[in-house]
């Protein structure tokens, strides 16, 4: 009988739209984290890039596919979230495909080594621009098609879906790379996206009713993008919370490099990127109900703590029996923090500018990758390669975890001082 009611209460405070662009968003990370778990050693040890150069590529890949967010959330909030999804999942398949084909025989062959690191430059952008429409396109469907009593756990199971995503992804990924080949990850998630566009156009309605449609005037669409940059407040939050995903990146970049160079060879890494992802599909549910009452910033800043503390466990024992159940810990960090972040976000977003402010919402995970990739790259060759120290990688970034912690209790108090001031000065 609660079964029943739980399945009755789920269709009746979740559009159906809620579950096709979350079906959509759950092939689509599936898509992405394959090809995310294999990326540093696909650039690395296939196509023979240092960790450098590889982490430059990881970079503008990483940075722009959430970075560009901000601008695509703005012509989805103009042109609707169908056309967004469309759009993306297009460019999307044509862009892994290409990935993939620098790597094989005989594509490979007709790019001369000299230029190889330019044409993968561009072709990474390409992949990036159409991928920059898949969030706010989610996320404003998830804030349009959820109720206010409903939106937190919306959010909750937008999340939980995704980390279903990026757990089979990369175990896909693996098997996929120890039997066909490497580069044959990125047809896998080429075909994906491939299902997903002709799912868009057959099952996906635009939500919402007349007064949610999309549309207005493109030039108020990006007056109001650079408007946004002016609330001085909202862009502090956003750049502390950017240290969390410099040190979340490391687990695609650093994590793959050392488990292969001072663990195992043989060893399969992309199981091992997905230790966070199958935490959450099993936790976040929970998690979600025991710090429903803590306001957002509180579990932010929870959740940086004990992302931070990940690092130090890795420190002190740096086999994979340890770095396994410490990727837990960070995961139990960011089912914390991620939901209240996204609501937190939605919160504070007006009427027709929720694509907007969602995709403001991925700045932070567009500078973690911008800066984490080139930053994790160079202290990886640095301190694990030419040093041969990799210790030391592991307090640099339990390093960056405390002080985004701080940062963000500075930021807490900060906030509720402008609170108690605003309020004193009504009375």
């Amino acid at each position: 009988m609660k079964i029943k009611k739980g399945l009755q209460k789920l269709r009746t405070d979740f559009h159906p739209m809620f579950w096709v662009a979350n079906g959509m968003e759950l092939f689509e990370r599936l898509a992405y984290y394959g090809q995310a778990a294999v990326l540093s050693i696909f650039l690395r040890d296939h196509l023979q890039f240092d960790e450098f150069q590889a982490g430059k590529l990881s970079s503008i890949f990483g940075g722009l596919i959430y970075f560009l967010p901000i601008f695509a959330g703005a012509l989805a909030d103009k042109y609707g979230f169908r056309k967004s999804f469309t759009f993306a999942f297009f460019i999307l398949a044509i862009g892994y495909f290409l990935i993939g084909a620098t790597g094989m025989p005989p594509f490979s062959d007709l790019i001369a080594k000299e230029h190889l690191f330019w044409t993968l430059v561009a072709i990474l952008i390409f992949t990036a621009i159409g991928g920059s429409f898949i969030k706010p396109a989610v996320l404003g469907t998830v804030s349009k098609t959820t109720t206010p009593q409903s939106k937190s756990l919306g959010y909750a199971i937008y999340y939980m879906l995704v980390n279903i995503g990026g757990a089979i992804g990369p175990a896909i990924a693996f098997l996929v790379r120890d039997n066909i080949g490497i580069s044959y990850v990125y047809l896998v998630s080429a075909f994906s996206c491939a299902l997903m566009f002709f799912s868009t156009l057959i099952f996906y309605k635009e939500p919402g009713g007349a007064e949610d449609a999309p549309g207005g005037l493109l030039s108020e669409k990006i007056s109001n993008l650079f408007y946004v940059l002016t609330n001085f407040r909202f862009m502090i939050f956003l750049l502390i919370f950017s240290l969390y995903w410099i040190m979340f990146w490391q687990i695609f970049i650093i994590i793959p490099y050392f488990i292969r160079d001072f663990i195992s060879a043989d060893a399969p890494f992309e199981l091992v990127e997905s230790t966070g992802a199958w935490s959450i599909i099993f936790l976040q549910v929970l998690v979600n109900r025991l710090t429903a009452k803590l306001s957002p910033i509180t579990a932010i800043s929870i959740g940086f703590a004990l992302s931070a503390i990940t690092w130090l466990i890795i420190f002190t024992n740096p086999t994979l029996w340890v770095i396994v159940p410490a990727l837990v810990i960070f995961a139990i960090g960011e089912m914390t923090q991620a939901p209240r972040y996204y609501e937190y976000i939605a919160n504070l977003a007006p009427k027709g500018q929720i694509g907007l402010f969602q995709g403001y919402a991925f700045l932070p995970i567009a500078m973690g990758w911008v800066f984490g990739g080139t930053f994790g790259g160079y202290i990886y060759k640095t301190f694990a390669k030419e040093a041969n120290n990799p210790d030391v990688i592991w307090l640099i970034l339990a390093g960056v975890g405390a002080l985004a912690a701080v940062l963000m209790l500075m930021y807490n108090k900060m906030v509720a001082h402008e609170k108690t001031a605003s309020a004193t000065s009504r009375k």
